[in-house]
């Protein structure tokens, strides 16, 4: 697997590109882009500090500032809490540093930069919740639920307490309580429990 080190000299022997900072953990990442404002980070999903925390951090306060998640995971959970986060690419160590100019190149002129098997994986975690979503919208529905609470209902629906979605989500345990009561009151049920019933027979139909 490439080190840091590796990766630097990579970007630096193309003319392309200007390594501007390193950073060894989160927070470090984090103070090192707002400082350098760079066109692209690279960050770790399992650095110090948690790379998805670091990524929710600078999209937030540099939302011009492409991040490209470089790691050893080939987890789908790990692919799709980085894009939740604002992650615009997501690569893998296994790449050829050689490959990663060009890679980030791809990122630069606004193209994805995603492992195929993931992109796989992306796609059938999308054809598997988007018709429960279609199935949902209706007349029962005062108003449409937001991308967030519909993930936060498909995750109720599989059984996962409130502090487990915080944690699949990188969400405070209150800030899902909020989406939670905002679904309940948009679907017009009593809690919960009725929601997720409700959700599961429009998804079976």
């Amino acid at each position: 697997m490439p080190t840091r080190e590796d990766i630097r000299i990579a970007l630096e022997a193309d003319p392309r590109f200007q390594v501007c900072a390193e950073a060894s953990d989160a927070a470090g990442a984090v103070e090192a882009a707002v400082r350098d404002r760079p066109d692209i980070c690279l960050l770790d999903i399992r650095m110090p500090g948690g790379g998805v925390a670091a990524t929710w951090e600078i999209s937030a306060r540099l939302p011009e500032t492409k991040i490209v998640m470089l790691t050893t995971s080939e987890e789908e959970s790990d692919l799709l809490a980085a894009l939740r986060a604002g992650a615009s690419s997501y690569l893998v160590k296994t790449i050829d540093p050689r490959r990663l100019p060009h890679a980030l190149a791809d990122v630069c002129e606004g193209r994805a930069a995603i492992p195929r098997d993931l992109v796989t994986a992306m796609i059938e975690h999308f054809r598997s919740t988007e018709p429960r979503r279609r199935a949902l919208r209706g007349g029962e529905l005062a108003e449409r639920l937001t991308s967030r609470e519909w993930e936060v209902l498909g995750l109720l629906s599989q059984g996962l307490s409130t502090a487990q979605i915080a944690r699949r989500l990188v969400l405070s345990k209150s800030a899902v309580r909020a989406h939670i009561a905002a679904v309940v009151r948009k679907l017009g049920v009593a809690d919960r429990a009725a929601a997720v019933e409700l959700f599961r027979a429009r998804s079976e139909t």
